[in-house]
């Protein structure tokens, strides 16, 4: 199992119309075949400057390199990530055996 997780900042007014709208734009992508336990997150910590979260699971590697090279996912990062987020930091995880 891999989860895929993204901290992130908008450009958008916090409570604005376009912030709403680029949140139900991302939450599309859990529309994507293999995508599973998708969510849509509200930071809360004051340690940090990141105001939402994407978390997703996959199943495998190979389901996330079909989410990450599919024409949906490729389109939502052209014509919304990297015009409307101002700061970003990405995290992937596996289960560490101890």
């Amino acid at each position: 199992m891999i989860r895929h997780t993204v901290a992130f900042r908008l450009k958008h007014a916090s409570g604005s119309a376009a912030e709403a709208d680029f949140l139900q734009a991302a939450r599309e992508l859990a529309k994507i075949e293999g995508v599973q336990k998708f969510e849509c997150l509200r930071q809360t910590s004051l340690k940090n400057s990141f105001t939402f979260g994407l978390s997703m699971e996959f199943n495998d590697a190979a389901a996330y390199a079909f989410y990450s090279e599919h024409p949906e996912h490729m389109a939502f990062v052209q014509r919304r990530w990297i015009p409307e987020v101002e700061e970003f930091m990405e995290l992937d995880y596996v289960v560490h055996a101890a």
